[in-house]
């Protein structure tokens, strides 16, 4: 069986993969992460924000639980500094508030404002669009092995030895 360390191009856990398969799909990958980021940049020039602090909203919506500075420092892989002035500036801006937590008032949690929520949701309807046009294109099996898929990946990029 051939290994991860093992592979060569176009071989993945002990199957074949065509490498035109492999290289399809990272020319697909990249193309999305460039119209993400086209959007990304355009929402933050708008809001007279950072690409980076859309990130940031991003992973604070996104969050199973309240968003910590920490978290989020942990999460953009920033320094301490970077994302203080990011949280600053999203604050400023009205995207999100800080609260202190009840029991212990040394931390602080992030929230994104429901206003600033709904202009974010306004403003990527056209990506909200897109994406239920093309899943109309396909049947619910198809879309949960894309959904697997794209899990999959991300949990591979999110190993420590991936970065």
């Amino acid at each position: 069986m051939v290994t991860r360390d093992d592979r060569t191009d176009g071989e993945t856990r002990g199957e074949r993969v065509p490498p035109a398969d492999l290289q399809a799909f990272a020319v697909q990958l990249r193309r999305m992460n460039g119209e993400v980021n086209r959007l990304v940049h355009t929402f933050a020039a708008a809001q007279g924000l950072h690409p980076t602090d859309v990130q940031a909203l991003g992973a604070i919506l996104d969050a199973d639980e309240p968003m910590t500075p920490g978290r989020l420092r942990e999460h953009l892989g920033l320094t301490s500094g970077a994302v203080t002035a990011c949280v600053d500036r999203l604050e400023r801006a009205g995207h999100i508030r800080r609260s202190r937590e009840s029991t212990d008032r040394r931390v602080v949690h992030l929230h994104y404002e429901a206003g600033a929520r709904a202009a974010a949701r306004a403003f990527f309807l056209p990506l909200a669009t897109a994406a239920e046009a093309a899943t109309a294109r396909f049947a619910p099996e198809e879309l949960d092995a894309a959904l697997r898929f794209l899990t999959a990946l991300n949990e591979e990029l999110g190993r420590d030895g991936a970065r």
